[in-house]
């Protein structure tokens, strides 16, 4: 039994259509990859705003978007929210940038050469598994109250994960690579300065893209204690005097942040590893 081309063509385009969201390793097409980055906010603050308005929830549990945006008009009219993002944007800022100068060379020296990685790996797994926020009654106790121990916390819980992750990128540089350029007269600098790190450029992007999170979070954990302004001091006072509201709006401006971060690095690893995006 012969069977009609053009629905063996309809029913293969069909079939098509209906697995194209389940694509492996492929991209999907931009109006498909645009609308579903817009479902997932557009829907969380959906159910958000369904349950606040329909559920008989205390405001006091769970404020309503609306709350939330009139908390955080107050917070800006008194300049409290400006001064509590700034603040917070500067201790990421220098904690998390004098982790990276340190752990990207340090990480890159570890990947390379075995006998470094054989010296400094035990110890820095160690550290890797002791809680960064354990360390701040020592920092207290040794840099004070100001912003020193807010600072060395956030490059202690970056500077150890990001060396590692570096480290882990450097080793799987391929053997054929570096024995090229041995072979075509490069020495061990140029090695390292020219092919080991512009390769490994993108992975230690993203090592430094994802330890950024935990960046925030230390910050967060560093105000809670001995603070006078910023991010975590805002949500601290604000859930000692119930203030929920509040509370929100340092988590959704800690979010919007992040994510403009986030942003940066991949628009940073697009325009500086051009190469790497093509293969990707």
């Amino acid at each position: 039994m012969r069977q009609n081309p053009g629905s063996v063509g309809a029913r293969t385009s069909k079939t098509l259509r209906s697995t194209v969201f389940w694509r492996i390793g492929e991209d999907i097409p931009k109006p498909l990859n645009a609308g579903l980055i817009i479902t997932s906010i557009a829907l969380p603050l959906l159910l958000w705003w369904l349950v606040t308005t329909l559920g008989n929830v205390d405001p006091t549990f769970l404020p309503s978007p609306a709350d939330v945006l009139q908390a955080f008009q107050r917070l800006w009219s008194t300049g409290d929210i400006q001064k509590d993002t700034v603040a917070s944007l500067w201790r990421v800022g220098v904690g998390f940038l004098m982790a990276a100068l340190f752990s990207i060379p340090v990480g890159v020296l570890m990947g390379s050469f075995p006998s470094i990685r054989a010296l400094l790996e035990p110890l820095f797994g160690l550290m890797r598994y002791m809680p960064a926020p354990a360390f701040i009654p020592l920092l207290i106790l040794y840099l004070g109250i100001g912003e020193e121990p807010k600072i060395t916390l956030i490059f202690i819980g970056v500077f150890f994960f990001n060396s590692l992750m570096v480290m882990d990128t450097v080793k799987f540089v391929p053997k054929d690579l570096i024995e090229a350029t041995y072979t075509l007269g490069g020495n061990r600098l140029q090695t390292l300065l020219q092919v080991i790190f512009p390769h490994v450029l993108p992975g230690i992007i993203d090592a430094c893209r994802i330890n950024l999170a935990a960046a925030w979070q230390l910050v967060i954990v560093s105000e809670l204690i001995a603070a006078t302004e910023g991010l975590g001091r805002r949500i601290s006072v604000a859930g000692r005097f119930l203030k929920t509201d509040e509370i929100f709006v340092g988590l959704i401006v800690i979010g919007i942040f992040g994510l403009a971060f986030d942003l940066l690095f991949q628009y940073f690893l697009r325009v500086s590893c051009r190469w790497a995006s093509q293969k990707r």
